[in-house]
């Protein structure tokens, strides 16, 4: 093995493994396959290891790739961190800021903490990435975002929880709905005898009434899927039938009376959870530290 690491090689074995080929890698990095294969296994016989299994349908670390994935992305990191000092000498003038987050949160997000944090900072640049709350998950762990907004999401112990506020799976409906101004608790039995759009199974709102499912043996077969929180809300807005999201979700809605949130009486879907999230042992920038805490003081999802 070599006595020194060529580090620019790990950035091809990187995005192989990202992308899961060579060919999207080489496509991504606009360079040849040939030229992504050749670094791979330079890389390999400097570490004397074997990084990758080529299999039909692309490529995937060995225990030894997962090391090195693992110790770019610290170099990354550790990258970041020290970009983060340099900001922090300059008075927050440049920089940027990756958030990965649900499609709920976005109302929340732009009407809250990006208002200040934007007057503030105008030299610093925010990405927002739409994803489900399984995508947010991968997106936090991989360091492809800084910061993640998830609804309800599974344990994760690459995932480390900034902030958290109980945010019960609601019933939406419109200003027709027979009950739309009754206080009293849906149950899911009521749930289910009414048509129903709900999102894809990688969103959290659906991994919860599929768990209730589970748990009461009952079938909730929405007649609508979707991976669009907007779509949902005008499912409801149609008359079509009912949805089931947070109230942060739709709370511009409901404080104009265009819709209405009913709760639903299972203990799965009263304990869920707002979460603002980033990876365990992740240094955040000056940046986006400063916006983090402007999102947990801010957004309606954590009051």
């Amino acid at each position: 093995m070599a006595e020194s690491l060529t580090e620019s090689r790990i950035v091809y074995f990187y995005e192989a493994v990202r992308f899961g080929s060579i060919r999207a890698a080489a496509d991504w990095l606009n360079v040849a396959p040939s030229a992504v294969s050749r670094q791979i296994g330079l890389l390999e016989r400097e570490l004397d290891a074997a990084l990758v299994e080529r299999h039909a349908r692309g490529v995937k670390p060995t225990e030894a790739g997962e090391y090195v994935i693992e110790y770019y992305r610290e170099q990354m990191a550790h990258k970041d961190d020290l970009i983060s000092r340099l900001q922090e000498l300059r008075g927050l003038r440049t920089g940027h800021v990756n958030v990965v987050l649900g499609e709920g949160f976005v109302s929340d997000m732009l009407s809250g903490p990006m208002q200040q944090f934007c007057k503030q900072y105008p030299g610093i640049k925010v990405n927002l990435d739409l994803a489900g709350t399984n995508e947010v998950m991968r997106k936090i762990t991989e360091d492809e975002g800084d910061i993640g907004l998830v609804y309800n999401p599974p344990p994760e112990p690459k995932i480390v929880c900034r902030a958290s506020r109980m945010q019960p799976l609601m019933a939406i409906v419109g200003p027709g709905f027979p009950r739309a101004q009754r206080e009293k608790a849906m149950t899911v039995r009521e749930l289910a005898s009414f048509p129903l759009a709900a999102a894809h199974p990688s969103f959290g709102t659906r991994q919860m009434l599929e768990a209730v499912e589970f748990a009461e043996k009952i079938r909730l077969d929405p007649i609508v899927t979707t991976n669009s929180i907007s779509i949902l809300k005008q499912f409801v807005k149609s008359g079509l039938g009912i949805a089931c999201l947070p109230a942060f979700s739709v709370s511009t809605e409901l404080d104009a009376g265009e819709l209405f949130a009913i709760p639903i009486d299972h203990p799965l879907l009263i304990n869920a959870e707002a979460q603002l999230v980033t990876r365990v042992g992740r240094k955040l920038s000056v940046a986006s530290n400063r916006l983090l805490q402007l999102m947990h003081s801010q957004m309606r999802a954590f009051r």
